[in-house]
């Protein structure tokens, strides 16, 4: 059968553009794809976005080239939605962030001297803050941007504490010492206690202090909440499924268990590396 003109291109980003913009098409489009907005697709790209993670933490890099495919697939949809607007395309994406990255790395494409990776982070956190600046600036002359603004609503809330701790941290509202923040932690579980015979919005406010406090003793000690948790959640996934298959040996299911067997089993898994 003869190839369409789609699957001719040879240029594999070409040939993206094209298939995005054939599924696009009034006519002859997808109907699935047509009916779609910017705001029905970015549900989409957060859970491309975890599944490129996933396969990151899992080390499958085979899978790792689809999930990349999926999430580089989702710019493609947003720049030809963007395009049909009057807006801007592909094009002008990649080379705005072409542009960015080359002002952010004056130290490769310039003449600065930049030597060490921190260094470097400080730099990046540097530009960024005049970029905020810039753009608070266009919206009102002569104003600067807020220590905070800019942290996405839409991130995930432990992700979404890490970057507003880090903000406030670079204008010295910051614990100095480990031990401060152990105290933190240990005043906040004891107020959590308080509260659990309280009123449940009492309770959750206390809670959500609690796991704010976690996230900023796990960013003084040089670790990711975020990585952290998802690190756990795969652990104890691990860890469950081992009961369960060890459960089925005796002809049973973790509804027909106890606690003690199950946490036995757990103890188990834990013994085995798992």
């Amino acid at each position: 059968m003869a190839s369409s003109p789609v699957s001719a291109i040879d240029d594999p980003m070409a040939r993206l553009l094209a298939v995005m913009n054939r599924l696009r098409d009034p006519q002859n489009g997808c109907p699935w794809d047509l009916e779609q907005d910017f705001q029905t697709i970015a549900p989409y790209t957060i859970e491309e976005s975890y599944e490129v993670a996933d396969a990151i933490q899992r080390g499958d890099f085979a899978e790792l080239k689809e999930e990349l495919g999926d999430l580089l697939f989702q710019v493609v949809f947003y720049a030809r939605m963007a395009e049909e607007r009057g807006l801007y395309g592909f094009d002008a994406i990649a080379a705005a962030i072409a542009d960015k990255m080359i002002a952010r790395h004056p130290h490769v494409f310039g003449a600065v001297d930049i030597r060490t990776a921190a260094a470097m982070a400080t730099r990046w956190e540097d530009q960024k803050a005049a970029e905020r600046d810039s753009k608070a600036s266009r919206s009102a002359p002569g104003a600067a941007a807020g220590t905070l603004d800019g942290v996405a609503l839409g991130l995930p809330a432990l992700s979404r504490a890490l970057k507003l701790q880090k903000r406030a941290a670079r204008v010295g509202f910051d614990w100095d010492d480990m031990a401060d923040v152990i105290h933190k932690v240990d005043e906040e579980l004891a107020e959590v206690k308080a509260e659990l015979e309280g009123p449940q919005d009492r309770l959750e406010a206390e809670i959500g202090d609690l796991l704010f406090v976690i996230v900023n003793l796990a960013r003084k000690s040089g670790i990711d909440a975020e990585a952290a948790l998802r690190r756990t959640n795969t652990k104890f996934e691990r860890r469950f499924v081992y009961i369960e298959e060890r459960l089925a040996r005796d002809g049973k299911r973790p509804e027909d268990s106890d606690l003690e067997t199950m946490d036995a089993y757990w103890d188990e898994a834990k013994e085995n590396g798992l």
